[in-house]
């Protein structure tokens, strides 16, 4: 028998967030048999989507501002609609080269309203397929808030009208869709919470830190990183900090940090091996994103997190909170920040115990191949 094909499409547009998230799961897919093709359409990230995984890469675009209103391509400058019609062209070829069996869209509709120029066309070449694939929606736990009236309408018509189901990447038991998305009841017979995509559990770090600062993909974390880099200086000199200040800081940003660093600081860009080292730390410094939090929940280093505001987002400031909430993790405002703020928050944090283990479920990724499986062995209502 031939592997069931999956067609997985995934838009980042600042952070490195949605694309480890999504490469984590294709991993698992093909772990378990499936043939995956990754169409992703932001920058490209070393390292993902990962071995044995199909990938299409579109012409990249990314997000032209912090609220994520517009769109620019690779070099900054803002997109048309010649280049918009051709990635439109090339995603819609893709599919049809790939006839899939399964269609997995991340984010869209619940986010993602940017790439409606070329997802609403990919929803009307599924429906028209025949065989029609399945089409699941792959979303992460916590959406954003704040949304324009109608928003939510219009996503919950979206998801009854063409998604067999929407595959929720959290635990209910740390937080549920109806959370931050007012109109679950009306598209509740679609979702499967699959738990919260970790990564497995890291092997024991080769070196050892006493605090890791790390700024995810590093699109807007100079504040943070300059704000560790500072507060090492007010600390004991016996300290070992690393700051990771990650692929997408801009050049000149991480060259104004490399200056005059302590000889106690070590700066790079990125670690492969970051999960490996939140296992050795005392105490990590963080943006409050999806992944970075998975890592931490597989350690018990003491979290302080700075959860990004910019641009409305809201996210990551009620993900924070649910671990402030549970005893795992103290919070920094975003606006603001000094260095005094970093120190007194590292001294709190090297002075308590070190954090309990929780019972949350970090197995989302190898969960969602078996719920994808079941649906096509037809062992679920879908």
């Amino acid at each position: 028998m031939t592997a069931p094909r999956i067609f997985f499409y995934v838009q980042h547009l600042l952070g490195i967030g949605h694309i480890a998230r999504a490469s984590r799961i294709a991993n698992a897919l093909v772990k378990d048999g499936f043939d995956v093709t990754v169409v992703t359409g932001g920058l490209p990230v070393p390292g993902f989507p990962g071995e044995g995984v199909k990938t299409v890469a579109l012409p990249a675009v990314v997000a032209s501002n912090a609220g994520f209103s517009g769109l620019a391509d690779a070099d900054g400058s803002p997109v048309g609609e010649d280049f918009l019609g051709t990635r439109r062209e090339l995603l819609l070829e893709a599919f049809h080269a790939a006839t899939p069996d399964v269609v997995i869209i991340e984010a869209f509709p619940f986010g993602r309203r940017q790439m409606r120029f070329e997802l609403l066309p990919l929803l009307a070449a599924i429906e028209k397929a025949e065989p029609r694939p399945k089409l699941l929606s792959s979303v992460r736990d916590i959406l954003q808030e704040n949304r324009k009236a109608g928003r939510d309408a219009e996503t919950a018509a979206l998801v009854k009208e063409h998604f067999d189901a929407v595959l929720v990447h959290g635990d209910p038991d740390f937080v549920r869709l109806e959370d931050t998305f007012p109109l679950t009841a009306e598209i509740a017979d679609r979702l499967r919470y699959t738990g919260l995509v970790a990564a497995p559990p890291a092997p024991e770090p080769t070196e050892t830190f006493d605090i890791i600062a790390s700024a995810g993909g590093g699109a807007v974390g100079a504040e943070l990183i300059g704000a560790a880099k500072a507060a090492a200086a007010l600390l004991p000199a016996d300290l070992r900090w690393l700051l990771i200040a990650g692929p997408n800081l801009p050049e000149a940003d991480f060259a104004t940090l490399s200056q005059d660093a302590a000889p106690n600081v070590t700066l790079v860009r990125f670690r492969k091996d970051f999960p490996s080292l939140l296992r050795g730390a005392k105490v990590s410094i963080s943006q409050a994103g999806y992944n970075t939090v998975c890592d931490l929940l597989r350690t018990e280093c003491r979290a302080i997190l700075i959860p990004f505001v910019a641009g409305g987002e809201t996210e990551q400031t009620v993900r924070a909170e649910r671990l402030r909430a549970l005893g795992l993790a103290d919070i920094l405002p975003e606006t603001g920040l000094t260095p005094d703020h970093v120190k007194e928050a590292v001294e709190k944090a090297l002075a308590a115990p070190r954090r309990r283990t929780v019972s949350l479920d970090l197995d989302g990724a190898e969960k969602t191949a078996g719920i994808i499986r079941s649906m096509l062995d037809g062992n679920s209502k879908i």
